[in-house]
């Protein structure tokens, strides 16, 4: 006789991975911390360079941060609409 049920076993499965999504906003949050310090730095270093260097730093930071969207999105579904319940 089985323990777990294959339901449980992938509600458990599913709420386990949403829950190392958080590892992605983790690593979002640390990169878009060093390259807005990398930024500054930049700008201490040579301030007429302000505005390209800022035009860089926020067009990098949009693109790291849609991982974090899909992350969240990923997660999401994984907790309010599984649709690997329906393949059982």
């Amino acid at each position: 006789m089985s323990l777990v049920t294959p339901e449980a076993f992938v509600l458990g499965m599913s709420a386990l991975a949403a829950a190392c999504t958080g590892i992605a906003a983790v690593g979002i949050g640390l990169g878009q911390g060093f390259a807005a310090g990398k930024a500054v730095e930049g700008i201490a270093r040579q301030p007429e360079a302000q505005g390209d260097i800022l035009k860089v730093m926020v067009v990098g930071q949009a693109i790291s941060e849609t991982t974090g969207l899909f992350a969240f999105v990923i997660s999401m579904v994984l907790i309010f609409a599984n649709p690997l319940i329906d393949m059982l």
